[in-house]
């Protein structure tokens, strides 16, 4: 493009140059401004300053004995003498005396001896003394006039006393020079301390100007509450400074900024990774949510400027998975089922195949007797198709890893289940642990199972036959990412916890180890309120094989859960 075809550039003078050029006018104005009224007034009190004491001169005059009796003699030689003295002696730019008529008895130009004054003697003549600022034949002076009175007390003239202007002036001139010299200093202190305004406002913009900084607050206003995942900024001294509104969704309105971290209604999890470093994809539990955040330093080179913690809801996905977890569990059992019913089928088979009758019958006789006493026993204890499923599921599955899992013989659950998904969630990860804690223990690895009913609540205990669960240790074990195995694992009893309290219940650590008992590993207990329903003949109602079914269809619980 040629340079005609270019258009001007305009280019604006930076706004810290703006404030600079700005405060040092307005420093100069309000310098010139001070020094402007200074004279002022100093003017105005020399003046008056002159004036009295030309006044005062006057009256001293006045009051020399004789000379008011000398004025009415008309001895002028005598009062021309006299006034000539005070002249002198005060340094005066004249000292006229005249009579009653306002004819000059004294002045210093013997010309103008016998004429009438210049300017208005009525004020001294009628009694009144008189200090001004006048032009005479001598020019401008400051004067004071006062009544001439002989020893009667008669009024027989005026005596006026003046100092020559020019002396105001001179004087204020050199005062001036010297206030000039103190307001040149301030002058210059504030030129300096303009200067470092400038370099500070610099400083603290980074050298942004006004107009980018609007934008900058519209684009990060626009970006924070524009995207639905929870930000929040903290300053390098651990302070909140942003919050959007997805994160007072997620946390709750009592985070603010201006509040410590550790203050701050921020999860444990959280609070945790800002105190030791960066994290990613990492889990937290706030209330009834479960979270998924990530934390990021922020760095200006070598200055640390604090942090930003990004977040997620994951609490649907997290009821998702735990709700296939139930369904993959009752898949499991019905496939061990089918593979206990294709043994016998083929037993049977053989049997018949080789035609040992007798015995087929007998093994018939045996299944059926073990099938029935079993279908007493569980009728008599717990009427739950959901959680004998569940439990035959898992017995299947701790067995591969050497652990048996039984159900307490004092276990007594007569109802069924209003909340079958919740339940096997809360109960399918305290059986988890315990499994995994038996198999890390002496082998055979034991767990037990204690399921109550007290009143609609049910009571869960899980005790097991592992090491148990250090001291150091036992009041985190429902922290999220808390665990001895490692990365991916310690979300499981934080999620029975959050489960529970959804139904509002809890999960609680009954003891962390039992030495010397069958079980020496820990125990573990949930209470689930109000999840069972009314008691009633399980067969009737649902048959033997039947799973659960709620009173009433599964309706969406407001805090998150299931009712």
């Amino acid at each position: 493009m040629t340079d005609q075809g270019r258009s001007p550039v305009r280019h604006r003078m930076r706004f810290t140059r703006q404030v600079q050029l700005l405060v040092t006018a307005l420093v100069i104005a309000l310098v010139l401004a001070a020094f402007v009224l200074f004279a002022v007034i100093l003017r105005r009190n020399l003046v008056h300053q002159y004036e009295r004491q030309a006044l005062s001169v006057a009256q001293a005059t006045a009051a020399t004995p004789g000379l008011g009796d000398d004025v009415a003699a008309d001895r002028q030689p005598t009062v021309q003498r006299d006034a000539r003295a005070v002249q002198t002696a005060t340094g005066a730019l004249f000292v006229v005396v005249t009579d009653r008529r306002g004819i000059r008895l004294a002045h210093p130009n013997p010309h103008e001896i016998g004429r009438r004054v210049s300017t208005d003697p009525s004020g001294p003549l009628s009694g009144r003394s008189v200090a001004n600022l006048e032009v005479g034949t001598l020019g401008l002076s400051a004067r004071g006039k006062v009544p001439l009175r002989n020893s009667a007390g008669t009024i027989v003239g005026e005596v006026s006393v003046g100092f020559d202007a020019s002396d105001i002036t001179e004087r204020m001139l050199r005062l001036l020079g010297q206030a000039a010299i103190f307001l040149a200093l301030a002058l210059a202190a504030g030129l300096v301390g303009t200067a470092l305004i400038g370099r500070l406002l610099k400083q603290k913009t980074r050298g942004i100007e006004p107009e980018q900084l609007a934008e900058l607050v519209r684009e990060r206003e626009a970006v924070l509450h524009g995207v639905r995942e929870g930000v929040i900024g903290f300053d390098a001294a651990g302070r909140v400074t942003t919050v959007n509104s997805a994160a007072r969704t997620l946390l709750g309105p009592d985070l603010m900024p201006g509040m410590p971290v550790q203050e701050s209604p921020l999860p444990q999890r959280v609070r945790q990774v800002i105190r030791t470093g960066e994290a990613t994809n990492e889990l937290a539990v706030a209330g009834e949510r479960m979270l998924v955040f990530s934390y990021r330093r922020v760095l200006n080179g070598d200055e640390d400027l604090g942090g930003v913690v990004s977040m997620r809801d994951r609490t649907d996905l997290q009821a998702l998975v735990s709700e296939l977890d139930s369904i993959r569990t009752m898949t499991d059992s019905l496939r061990a089922q089918r593979h206990e019913y294709a043994n016998r089928m083929h037993t049977l088979t053989g049997l018949l195949a080789g035609g040992h009758t007798d015995d087929a019958l007998e093994y018939l006789r045996g299944i059926h007797e073990v099938d029935s006493v079993a279908e007493d026993q569980r009728d008599d204890s717990i009427a739950s198709a959901t959680i004998r499923a569940f439990m035959a599921a898992k017995t299947a599955a701790a067995a591969e890893r050497r652990v048996g899992l039984r159900l307490s013989p004092t276990s007594y659950l007569p109802m069924k289940l209003k909340t079958p998904v919740e339940t096997v969630t809360v109960l399918g990860n305290l059986v988890d642990n315990a499994i995994t804690a038996a198999a890390g223990g002496a082998r055979p690895g034991v767990v037990e199972v204690d399921l109550l009913a007290d009143g609609a609540d049910l009571l869960i205990f899980v005790a097991d036959s592992g090491p148990g669960i250090p001291a150091e240790r036992a009041d985190f074990i429902f922290t999220q990412g808390v665990s001895e195995h490692g990365t991916g694992h310690g979300f499981g009893l934080a999620t029975a916890r959050q489960v529970a309290a959804s139904l509002g219940g809890n999960v609680w650590l009954v003891s962390a180890a039992n030495p010397g008992s069958e079980l020496p590993g820990a125990v573990l207990a949930a209470r689930l309120p109000g999840i069972l329903g009314a008691e009633q003949d399980r067969r009737a109602a649902t048959g033997p094989d039947q799973p659960d079914q709620p009173d009433q269809p599964d309706q969406p619980d407001p805090q998150g859960g299931r009712r």
